[in-house]
């Protein structure tokens, strides 16, 4: 049990605080119905503390052994990464905490907690009763009360927690929103989140917060029920911006008049501003005029809103980039979303809209892919769609990785199992050289077989039946126990029978699998596991 939070228990806190958020951000999203129902504060919330983690993290072998300093940087770091309206009064409050939290000890933190609560509130233009702001004022005075009676650190923080858990039942009957979806506050519910491992921290006690209900989000007409919740202000705008303060009070009034959900937070030279408005041009002329912004981002949110609510958040696809008709029907036999081989962004995108599900696994099937795929899934989640890329580079990996899929699991979790299952499979193919070019494996020519593993040429011959035996031996001597052999559209007729023959006489500890891909340019893909 801690006497005072110092440096390396912020440090531990913070680990703690990021590894909750991630367990309960999908339940946090589900409950975000106000302001906009676009089903992104547990994310928000949970990206805006791994930025503040990694801030500290960058700084942690310099000499900051004060907690104050350690608080700082988490405040720097949630400023720099905020994502979103709770992303911004969260950085907000961990502003305020470290402006006062001194030297950790009980009386300091209730401080450094109601100093947070108090700035939060006043960063943001039009507060609201109902929302985090209110879940913090009641932490924040559970906390003073019991430090002014001398209590311990685990006394402050387990007061502050549980007036937090009553403050946030009481927000569904102060937001008519709240009321009528029937659920608490998504932004208190993540302060809880972040509480309990607070007082995690202190006490050394690991606990389980219960989940609480989310909101329904299936609708009739989406775009008319994302039109009416979004109201005149369909644009979500932030940017950092480098000002001075009496600029940014300018804009502050500026920004009010344009729209709603105002929230500038930071100081005295950078700030993080969000707001909601009709005209994106004149909300980023407003910051050009106070000084200079960038990181400059802007989501549609009837788009989003409508995502979400034509999706059930819990139904999970996969998209599979694939290359070949034999592939097709492999992939689609795992009921998978295919596209063909080197999609854009834009078709990308769209083959994850096709899975009509709230949460996507993409296999990108190739190094070069995995770009684009991370950025169509950044746009789908400007659509209300979580999407997680699983690095395969080869088919076989994608196989793999399906092989080991489970709905049962948490999503998470299933992604977790996916992405280990790829990266236990190393993988091979077999071509013929286009071009002359010396490799670590010697000098070749056009019309060569090449066998690259993993992308390196490691053999070269002029019989592609000897070649694939050479490569099966060249794999299975670093072991093995499943061989998945995928037959391309030139591949010779008796490659199959020689490669399966061959494989029971040297390796007949491996099992076989071997299935027509149709892949071109590649006669022969492998995968060993």
């Amino acid at each position: 049990m801690l006497e005072v939070l110092d440096a390396a228990a912020v440090r531990r806190f913070a680990e703690r605080a990021v590894t909750a958020l991630g367990r309960h951000r999908a339940e946090i999203d589900q409950l975000n119905v106000y302001p906009v129902p676009d089903g992104d504060t547990g994310t928000n919330m949970h990206l805006t503390m791994v930025a503040a983690r990694d801030e500290l993290a960058v700084h942690s072998g310099e000499a900051t052994t004060e907690p104050s300093e350690a608080a700082g940087l988490l405040a720097r770091g949630a400023l720099m990464g905020a994502r979103g309206n709770s992303g911004v009064i969260l950085a907000q409050l961990l502003r305020g905490v470290a402006d006062l939290i001194a030297d950790g000890s009980p009386s300091a933190v209730a401080a450094g907690l109601g100093e947070g609560a108090k700035a939060a509130r006043a960063a943001v233009a039009r507060p609201v009763e109902g929302t985090i702001l209110s879940v913090a004022d009641a932490a924040a005075q559970a906390a003073r009360d019991v430090a002014l009676r001398a209590g311990s650190l685990a006394d402050v923080v387990g007061a502050a927690l549980g007036k937090a858990v009553k403050a946030l039942a009481l927000t569904t009957e102060q937001l008519p929103a709240l009321t009528a979806a029937g659920v608490v506050d998504a932004g208190g519910r993540g302060l809880v989140v972040i509480l309990d491992a607070l007082r995690g921290e202190v006490t050394g006690e690991e606990s389980e917060l219960p989940e609480v209900t989310g909101a329904a989000v299936i609708g009739v007409d989406a775009a008319a029920a994302a039109d009416e919740a979004v109201g005149q202000f369909g644009y979500e705008v932030q940017y950092l911006l480098d000002a001075p303060e009496a600029a940014v009070e300018r804009l502050r009034g500026t920004l009010d008049r344009l729209g709603d959900s105002l929230v500038v937070v930071g100081g005295p030279e950078t700030w993080r501003v969000h707001v909601h408005v009709a005209d994106v041009g004149a909300a980023i002329e407003a910051g050009v005029r106070a000084g200079r912004p960038y990181q400059i981002g802007v989501t549609d949110l009837t788009k989003q809103v409508a995502g979400r609510q034509c999706l059930d958040p819990e139904a999970r696809g996969v998209v599979v980039v694939s290359a070949g008709d034999g592939l097709d029907d492999l992939f689609q036999a795992e009921h998978t979303v295919t596209v063909g081989a080197n999609p854009s962004t834009a078709e990308l995108l769209e083959a994850i809209r096709r899975a009509a599900a709230g949460r996507v696994v993409v296999l990108p099937n190739d190094p070069d892919t995995q770009a684009v795929a991370t950025m169509a899934a950044g746009e789908a989640y400007h659509e209300g769609i979580k999407v997680r890329v699983v690095p395969t580079k080869s088919p076989v990996q994608a196989i793999a990785a399906l092989a080991v899929r489970d709905p049962a699991r948490r999503f998470e979790d299933d992604v977790i199992a996916m992405a280990e299952a790829a990266g236990k499979c190393r993988y091979a193919e077999v071509t013929r050289a286009a071009r002359e070019a010396l490799t670590v494996a010697g000098p070749c020519r056009p019309g060569d077989v090449i066998a690259l593993v993993e992308g390196e040429v490691h053999l070269i011959g002029s019989d592609l039946v000897q070649v694939g035996r050479d490569l099966l031996d060249r794999l299975l001597g670093g072991g093995g126990e499943l061989v998945t052999l995928l037959l391309g559209a030139d591949a010779p007729a008796e490659l199959e029978q020689v490669l399966v023959e061959h494989l029971a006489s040297a390796w007949p500890f491996a099992e076989v699998q071997c299935l027509s891909g149709g892949q071109p340019h590649y006669p022969l893909i492998v995968g060993v596991e």
